[in-house]
């Protein structure tokens, strides 16, 4: 696939499009499946300000909104944080995570238990490989599921009452990383309602009701309902792209 994410800010003054190529590897790569580059305009005329590296603007404000719905929605004692994955959005997640919370156990899972173990020894912290999902998120407070899969690999069954679920994969109408049990029995909330009806097989094919955009709880015209089990359907959204962008090149401006 080819995407292309346009977008503008007013109050940022900012105007971007995002390319990203998306190629779904039948076996481990080591290129990435996402793949993205940020272009930059100035709003005023049009001209080229700046090419950006894609990839790590969407692996660091995908994990900041995964961060900013886990801060709203996580339940009021979370101790065990489990991924379900191993990838690039793994490791974006797991360093934002560990800066903003005090989780006292990490867990994660992954199909090849070898990127799992690579994982685990290649970050700066303690973190459990488990050898099945169901083992990885028994019991854990807050899930993260970054895979590829395309069918579920979480079950409502194995999550507790109260938990907090990340679903970061499964972008595709057809795809799944969640099963209809934890989708119809938690509190849905997802980054946008159009989005999440016409991309995420997670919502579309579980017929979950959406009970709120994240951006409403941040508004406060939606309650957050951290005592409940929870789940956030991240889409990602190109204004994300957008904000990012123009916070990198302002930073980058003002240092140089």
């Amino acid at each position: 696939f080819l995407g292309v994410m346009p977008a503008y800010s007013a109050a940022d003054d900012a105007l971007t499009t995002k390319l990203v190529t998306f190629y779904e590897h039948k076996k481990d790569s080591s290129v990435p499946s996402h793949q993205a580059t940020v272009l930059l305009f100035d709003p005023r005329n049009g001209s080229l300000k700046a090419v950006i590296d894609g990839s790590v603007i969407t692996a660091k404000r995908t994990a900041a909104v995964s961060a900013i719905a886990t801060k709203l929605l996580m339940p009021a004692f979370a101790e065990v944080l489990c991924i379900l994955g191993a990838g690039v959005q793994a490791y974006s997640h797991y360093d934002i995570f560990m800066e903003l919370f005090t989780f006292k156990e990490v867990r994660i899972w992954n199909r090849t238990k070898e990127r799992a173990v690579k994982f685990a020894s290649s970050v700066n912290g303690p973190v459990q490989v488990c050898s099945s999902a169901q083992e990885a998120v028994t019991g854990a407070d807050v899930i993260i599921t970054v895979t590829m899969a395309t069918t579920p690999i979480l079950f409502g069954d194995w999550v507790k009452p109260g938990a907090h679920i990340n679903a970061v994969g499964a972008s595709r109408p057809d795809w799944r990383e969640l099963d209809d049990e934890l989708m119809k029995n938690s509190v849905l909330f997802v980054d946008s309602r159009e989005a999440a009806l016409t991309e995420s097989g997670d919502v579309i094919l579980s017929g979950a009701e959406i009970f709120a955009e994240l951006g409403e709880v941040v508004k406060g015209t939606k309650p957050a309902l951290p005592e409940k089990r929870t789940v956030f359907k991240s889409l990602g959204m190109a204004v994300e792209d957008t904000v990012a962008a123009k916070f990198v090149y302002d930073s980058w401006s003002a240092g140089n």
